[in-house]
């Protein structure tokens, strides 16, 4: 298997400690995402390391005994430690106070750190699950509810393993994750991941199952949204993306995986040591090892070979295992890192080689674009909450996240559209369509089309001589008014005369100043429809002679400095009766770079009657 084919993989800096042995233990603290290995009960040291620390803690500790469980508190100003299924130890000493007291049978617990929610087992069959919510020195008991167990044989009486639930928060929402090795369904065989909703207020509901189709040892990760499903006796993973698609059955929906069961991406355990002994080559990491441990959400960590890795999901290679592409965009979309992926899937759907039907270029336009209209809806509305001064009043307020789903036509036309006008075997009438395809998709969503996009459009049909069709899209406004549109027809007379009145009708409607229009013309370098379109309106004989040669003389065209030069000694000499500039004008600098490239003698002589 190639490694395109990979779409999950371990990070490449994992956090190192001491592997597990008879005198090393390996504790993992969930809230802290920290390991801790204890020596001896603590007596030679204890070392502390998470993903985020540049250097870990070590201390000693008195060996009073095997430890079970040690933490810190958050920002690691307190450590616990619990010797006993009674007793948690604080070497210093501290008062503690008792806030709130709830009677229950407890069978197990479950903590989730991101949401600060306790999962209780109760009952005899250890399914009624009692969750209660830490915020701010409170604690709320939310509403219990019950695990459906899978019908089991008379002989053995069936109960909830905490080993088959997980909570995790995906979508910023949180669910307890059941995994069913049985289906309730006589009629289905596999084991299913069962997705509980567990809101901050109502009750829990089931929501989503995951169809695994096969038996076995499972593990559960929830890695950028997704949930992965480990699969020990296959050695292979896959991934379930409940925003997508799946079948409902009136209360709740059946997802499949999206993409075919791979294995992680192989790992290779760099040898530690001097210089001269790393020259060996990197041993084989062993995957789905029986000595895995997985932690929520996208941890796994190897006790027997001292690593900590925070599982990663690979896009790139998604790409090509998802032939649906609306299917895939939908996928993408929900994905944090991306948009250069997006890009490259546009820029393939219109290559040669993978061509695209319009229909599904079409779909995948609409998909971006309700993500760009998304965040320019919520844009919008936080700016006139900002000006109405709502932001004082409501402290909840904040600004849209742009995401990486927010694609602009910035995005658009500079990473895909540019670039696939320039291909030379693409049928133009192909090109002209795509373009006027996102254009429609913009539309349709009601987002004002940037000018670059309608420029990029005129730029094609001129390419190809496809004036008729210029001059209907002008017509029926398919392109709409813009100044920069107005003064590339203005630079287009030459090739298509036409050009010039639907120039100068588009700009009228847009009620520009004339001065303005020249002033754009010339930033664009277009110095002679700048002196086509004063000429046309009539006031050429009150245009400033040096603005003009100034700009002619940066576009470093000689022949178009000659042309706007000897233009204005022709003005002088209609007005003045003399070709020569006046002080007045200030043109002496280009009256000497005339002479330098041209001679004394290309000067215009004065004509006399």
């Amino acid at each position: 298997m190639g490694e395109e084919d990979y779409y999950l993989e371990l990070c490449e800096r994992p956090v190192q400690f001491e592997k597990a042995n008879p005198v090393n233990c390996v504790f993992f603290d969930e809230a802290n995402k920290q390991v801790f290995a204890v020596r001896s009960g603590g007596a030679t040291g204890v070392v502390v390391k998470g993903p985020d620390d540049r250097n870990p803690i070590s201390f000693r500790m008195d060996d009073k005994g095997e430890v079970k469980c040690i933490k810190f508190s958050l920002e690691n100003k307190i450590l616990a430690v619990q010797r006993t299924s009674k007793t948690v130890v604080l070497p210093e000493k501290r008062s503690l106070k008792l806030l709130k007291s709830h009677n229950l049978n407890v069978n197990w617990y479950m903590y989730c750190p991101e949401s600060a929610v306790i999962l209780l087992s109760t009952t005899v069959l250890e399914n009624v699950l009692q969750p209660f919510h830490f915020r701010a020195g409170t604690m709320s008991k939310l509403p219990k509810f019950e695990i459906e167990l899978p019908a089991a044989p008379k002989s053995t009486k069936p109960s909830l393993s905490e080993r088959d639930i997980a909570m995790a928060t995906i979508y910023g929402q949180l669910y307890v994750l059941f995994l069913r090795h049985h289906s309730r369904t006589s009629n289905s065989t596999g084991a299913e991941v069962v997705l509980y909703h567990l809101p901050r207020e109502g009750a829990c509901k089931k929501m989503h199952i995951l169809k695994l189709n096969r038996t076995g040892k499972f593990a559960l990760n929830v890695v950028d949204n997704l949930v992965v499903v480990h699969h020990q006796d296959t050695e292979t993973s896959v991934i379930f993306d409940i925003k997508l698609r799946g079948e409902f059955d009136g209360s709740v929906t059946f997802h499949h995986p999206v993409l075919p069961a791979r294995s992680i991406q192989p790992y290779q355990i760099p040898v530690a040591g001097p210089a001269a002994v790393t020259s060996q080559s990197p041993v084989p990491c062993k995957l789905y090892s029986s000595s895995w441990i997985v932690f929520q959400p996208d941890i796994i960590i190897s006790a027997s070979q001292g690593y900590l890795w925070n599982l990663q999901v690979k896009l790139e290679p998604i790409v090509n295992l998802l032939p649906d592409k609306g299917r895939l965009m939908d996928f993408l979309l929900q994905r944090k890192e991306c948009k250069m992926v997006i890009l490259s899937v546009c820029s393939q759907m219109l290559s040669e080689s993978d061509r695209a039907s319009l229909p599904m270029i079409a779909t995948v336009f609409d998909k971006l674009n309700h993500e760009y209209k998304k965040y320019l809806d919520a844009e919008q509305s936080y700016a006139m909450a900002v000006e109405a001064g709502q932001s004082r009043s409501s402290p909840l307020l904040k600004r849209p996240v742009r995401t990486q789903a927010v694609l602009d036509q910035s995005d658009v036309y500079t990473h895909v559209l540019s670039a696939f006008v320039e291909k030379k075997e693409m049928p133009h009438k192909f090109v002209i369509a795509v373009l006027m395809e996102y254009i429609r998709s913009l539309n349709q969503f009601q987002i004002a089309v940037q000018h670059y996009l309608h420029e990029l459009v005129i730029k094609t049909l001129v390419q190809h001589n496809l004036f008729y069709m210029l001059h209907q899209f002008l017509q029926y406004h398919v392109l709409s008014d813009s100044k920069p549109l107005a003064c590339l027809l203005l630079s287009l007379e030459s090739f298509y005369p036409p050009a010039h009145q639907l120039s100068l009708d588009m700009l009228k409607r847009l009620s520009t100043a004339n001065d303005e229009i020249v002033e754009v013309l010339l930033s664009k370098h277009q110095v002679l429809a700048a002196l086509r379109f004063i000429r046309g309106i009539g006031g050429h004989d009150n245009i400033s002679a040096r603005k003009f040669l100034d700009a002619a003389k940066q576009t470093e065209d000689n022949m178009l400095f000659y042309t706007i030069f000897r233009f204005f000694e022709q003005r002088n000499q209609r007005l003045r009766g003399s070709p020569n500039f006046t002080p007045g004008e200030h043109c002496e600098e280009h009256v000497a770079f005339f002479k330098q490239i041209f001679g004394d003698q290309a000067l215009m002589r004065p004509t006399t009657f």
